[in-house]
């Protein structure tokens, strides 16, 4: 009998459906687990209410703690009672900017029996996925408010976007690497390079040059508004998507909804170098409109345990979860935000029943 393998997971549920979501994946990964593998979970209460508490949104020395983990496995960050900017750069950036997860990646899958808005969904089988740079462009936290002495109504708030040619480079890599891995061969580049003169030129020339040592991937550049309607008009010509932190966030939430609902979006926040623990998380945020009544669609946080799967080497239990995830839907066990009545636990125990 082979040795088991355990893998130490941190379980950081945050906030608001985050709980229920992250308990939902929890417990159909841990019907995943056998005599080869065993994953061992330890919680950490972070988030709005811990900040509460300490006026914290995670312990000091949490990046720390957070490094001798395999995994980290995050619900979601956000509640009424912080300002939004608190509790994200306190918590999720902290520790994606913190362990360098430079590569975001959200899958765009059309689940059976969930209905697409896209009536090319009807007769074409879509799916492509967006690869967002994690670590740097507008999300770089360059800048700062000031002149509020001059009195109300004269400050001044200045936000860079930061571009470097290594970030840019990396990300570019990773994308063509995962192209070559699909079906269809084709990496598409979100720009704006037409009004961002410098940040976006730089993006569209380290595309030119690195695509010239990929011959064998199909490659174009498209400026971000006319990316946002192929997303709609053309998406039968998507396969990988690579694009800025700000760009892909909104391009990745499109996708999610044109597949019929964020509830369903999975991401992984990769360091791919695997010098620090990776993360994975749903894209759904905390909606506390329905935390704790049990109407949370759990299958972007179990699909983000699908991610986390592969990320670990374990490839074949990630294809049986996500067979057991698209079985789930096409029965008709479904959240009411894709159509159905089922409850958080109901859709969470028919994917485990699938397993």
């Amino acid at each position: 009998m082979p040795a088991t393998r355990t893998f130490r997971i941190a379980a950081i549920p945050g906030d608001g459906v985050g709980a229920e979501v992250v308990a939902a994946g929890r417990a159909v990964l841990d019907t995943l687990a056998g005599d080869d593998v065993t994953f061992a979970w330890t919680e950490f209460p972070w988030g709005s209410a811990f900040h509460e508490r300490t006026g914290r949104m995670m312990d000091e020395d949490g990046l720390e703690t957070l490094a001798g983990f395999d995994a980290i496995y995050f619900g979601a960050v956000g509640w009424p009672s912080v300002p939004d900017h608190v509790s994200l750069w306190g918590l999720r950036l902290r520790i994606c900017q913190g362990f360098d997860q430079w590569a975001n990646v959200r899958p765009v899958h059309f689940h059976p029996g969930v209905r697409s808005p896209l009536r090319a969904a009807d007769d074409t089988d879509l799916g492509w996925v967006v690869v967002r740079e994690n670590s740097e462009g507008e999300y770089a936290g360059l800048g700062g408010r000031n002149l509020a002495a001059r009195g109300p109504g004269n400050e001044v708030a200045v936000q860079s976007a930061l571009f470097t040619e290594v970030g840019i480079e990396r990300i570019m890599r990773f994308a063509f690497d995962l192209a070559r891995t699909r079906t269809r061969r084709k990496l598409s580049s979100v720009t704006k390079s037409n009004a961002q003169q410098y940040g976006m030129v730089l993006w569209d020339e380290v595309f030119a040059r690195v695509a010239a040592e990929y011959p064998d991937v199909e490659t174009e550049s498209v400026l971000v508004d006319a990316m946002a309607a192929k997303f709609v008009l053309r998406p039968d010509d998507l396969s990988v998507v690579v694009a800025s932190n700000l760009h892909a966030d909104i391009l990745s939430d499109l996708g999610s909804a044109l597949a019929g609902s964020l509830g369903l979006a999975a991401s992984a926040n990769l360091n791919p170098e695997r010098r620090y623990p990776s993360m994975f998380e749903p894209v759904h945020g905390s909606a506390p409109d329905i935390a704790g009544q049990g109407l949370a669609n759990p299958l972007g946080a179990i699909g983000s345990a699908a991610l986390m799967l592969d990320h670990l080497g374990l490839p074949d239990r990630a294809a049986r979860l996500r067979k057991a995830i698209d079985a789930t839907t096409a029965a008709g066990v479904r959240t009411r935000d894709v159509g159905g009545t089922a409850t958080t636990e109901q859709v969470t125990a028919a994917v485990i029943d699938n397993l």
